[in-house]
């Protein structure tokens, strides 16, 4: 994301750094232009846990178009083993400003499609539709808004205790 909006090539510019070179000779101009948000997009079902939902892929269209971008290795047929990390793509969507970054996002969310598998796509879906996360209004506690913590259920059934 940081290369999108900086131009930057990062990987080449901590090699570079490593070998002894200074880091003012290989960004001249730091400019950063337009937004970039991305989506970690997990085989995990949001509903439960984020419990691990692996399995084979029958369906992948991966979305595309202007500021889309998505670095994946899945394909139809693909077998996700449950041995490994969940995350099965990064999707990543710029825009000249940040209204326009989440509208892309939004669209790039609507086009995949990614199945049966249970991932973080509808969540994400609901985050970029939500007038607070549009807002910037988030904090630490935000994802509990789509998400509750499984404590919380847990102190709803001591308050009916009491």
């Amino acid at each position: 994301m940081t290369e999108i909006v900086s131009g930057v090539d990062l990987v080449k510019a901590q090699i570079r750094l490593a070998a002894g070179e200074k880091l003012d000779s290989m960004v001249k101009v730091f400019n950063p232009r337009g937004w970039a948000i991305e989506c970690r997009i997990n085989a995990e079902d949001p509903d439960r846990g984020f419990f691990p939902a692996p399995g084979k892929v029958d369906i992948f269209l991966p979305p595309g178009g202007p500021g889309v971008r998505l670095d994946t290795h899945l394909y139809q047929g693909y077998e996700l083993p449950v041995y490994y990390d969940s995350l099965v793509a990064k999707l990543i969507a710029y825009g000249a400003d940040r209204d326009e970054a989440i509208a892309v996002m939004g669209r790039a969310l609507a086009e995949i499609s990614l199945a049966p598998l249970k991932t973080t796509i509808p969540l994400y879906v609901m985050i970029m539709d939500d007038p607070e996360f549009k807002a910037g209004d988030i904090h630490t506690d935000y994802i509990k808004k789509f998400v509750p913590d499984e404590d919380d259920d847990d102190d709803d059934e001591d308050d009916e205790d009491e």
